[in-house]
This record gives structure tokens, sequence and C-alpha cells, in this order.
């Protein structure tokens, strides 16, 4: 028997450890890894959806986000970007990148304005926690795990939201929110009596230590707020800050 087998064969059941351990190790660390999580209901229209993701590369444009990722412990955080509607429909558009400069951050940003654009049926959050649960730890060790949920109307499609809520706060992800109230929402909306969705996202969405939820009055208030997010919740050591903050375009 070939000596490589012989090996193969005495490790036996510890094989499997060794193969982990290896895993573990391959992975990059980084101070945080944050998930994007991009609302594309029916809600959203095309000129929304336009505003959302130029929003989005402009925050990683912004020097102040490239200060703040340098001034972390390891200096480095890694992203990634997906969108989300019906319980059964979230699509990755940017994959994890690590982003430790100016240079990395226009990478990011150039991933976004790439990016395709499309809308879809339904709300479903507890959808959107779920696939994002899932993606941490693939390829980088963040020091803490943050889940960026985006979107304008509550859940209305998938399991229940709090179910999912639990799951992900029960293994330390962060849930934190950006509701944007839409100054114009549809007759059907009124007549529901549903609860404002920067109340809904206050109360049932968001979670975790130090979560808080942006309020983005307005679609065109949407850059601001999404820049003013991402950059409280890369720093090293996020400020206890207000619950909710808003902000105008």
């Amino acid at each position: 028997m070939p000596r490589r087998l012989v090996l193969s064969a005495s490790l036996g059941l510890a094989a499997p450890a060794l193969i982990t351990s290896r895993s573990a190790r391959a992975a990059t660390e980084v101070d945080v890894e944050l998930i994007l999580a991009v609302d594309v209901s029916r809600s959203v229209d095309t000129e929304e959806m336009e505003m959302q993701m130029r929003g989005y590369a402009e925050a990683f444009r912004d020097p102040r986000l490239a200060e703040g990722i340098a001034g972390g412990p390891l200096g480095a955080i890694a992203v990634t970007l997906f969108v989300w509607s019906d319980w059964n429909i979230q699509n990755t558009l940017v994959p994890w990148m690590k982003l430790e400069d100016s240079t990395s951050c226009e990478r990011f940003a150039r991933a976004i304005d790439g990016a395709s654009r499309e809308t879809y049926l339904y709300t479903s959050i507890s959808g959107a926690i779920d696939y994002a649960s899932q993606q941490f730890g693939q390829r980088y060790d963040g020091m803490r795990r943050v889940v960026d949920i985006s979107g304008d109307g509550v859940s209305n499609s998938g399991r229940p939201l709090a179910a999912a809520r639990a799951e992900a706060l029960e293994k330390g992800i962060v849930l934190n929110g950006l509701a944007v109230l839409d100054r114009s929402p549809q007759p059907a909306v009124l007549l529901a009596g549903l609860p404002p969705v920067d109340e809904y996202y206050r109360d049932e969405v968001i979670g975790g230590p130090g979560a808080f939820l942006m309020v983005a009055e307005g679609y065109d208030a949407f850059a601001n707020a999404v820049r003013r997010k991402i950059i409280r919740e890369i720093a090293a050591v996020p400020a206890q800050g207000p619950l909710v903050e808003r902000a105008f375009g």
C-alpha cells in the first residue's frame, strides 16, 4: 500500500477534524462581516431601485468610510450585497469582498454600479434574514456579523418574521434596519391599517448588541441614510448611539 494511503488510514476518524481545522484557518479574519440586504419588492419602482443602488455605491466612495475601516483593530471588513423579495427570492449581486482602503471600496462601488436592477412582488423579511444567516463564514471570519436590512414595507411572505429573527440573534448576528418612508403610499396600504414601517422595523426587525434603525425620509434621503448607517456599523467600537436615527434628503 502506498505510504500516502497508509497515512490516511491511520488517521481514521481524526481526518474530518483536521479538514475542519484547516478550513477554519483558511478564513480571512476581518473586523466585521457586513451583509447588505436590499428590498426589491413590488413597492420599489424602477426609479427607487436605482436610487437605492446609487446610494450604496456613493456610500462606499465616501472617504470617511475607508477611514473608518482603517481604524479598526484589523483594518479590514468583508461586505456582500444581495436583493430580496418573495420568500424564495434572494439574489446575490455583489459577492463577498474584502475592503481595507479607498481602492477596494471603489472596487465594491463599481460592482454595485454594474449589478443588475431587478424588482419582484412580495416582501419576505424573514426570507431575507434566513438567507443572510447562511452567508456568514464562507470566506471570512468577522469579529462581528451584521445584517443591514433595507425596506419600505412589512413582511407579507414566508415564515413568521419573529422565528427567523430569533434564530439569527441566537447565532450572535446583529440585525440593523434601514426603513424607507414612502411619502406617497399606495391606497391599499392605507386601507390595510398596517403599522408605520419605521415603527415596524424598530419593534419587529432589528436586534442584537448595538442594533439600530436608520430611517430615510423618502427615497431622496436614501443615499444620506445609507452612508451614515454603514459608517456607524463598521466602527471599531460602535458608539451607543440612538436606537433610531433619521436622514433627510
